[in-house]
């Protein structure tokens, strides 16, 4: 299921509940999802994002948070 901005226009208690609702789902659905919001973005298992560090280049970034995780607590 793709999701492009849905929580945008949400307060910080209906990002709460859409969250929560993405987690339970997420054992039977697979998501794609775009934001800016980083309460949506902790429950990602994978980031990807694009930077712009000079004008015309563009870097594509990836990081496996459960990964990212292990590394923190080794």
């Amino acid at each position: 299921c793709m999701l492009d901005e849905v929580d945008a226009p949400l307060d910080d208690a209906n990002i709460g509940r859409f969250s929560k609702m993405l987690i339970e789902m997420s054992d039977r659905v697979q998501f794609l999802f775009v934001t800016h919001n980083k309460v949506t973005m902790e429950i990602a298992n994978q980031l990807n994002g694009v930077t712009m560090r000079e004008p015309g280049v563009s870097r594509l970034v990836s990081v496996d948070l459960s990964e990212a995780t292990r590394m923190i607590n080794d």
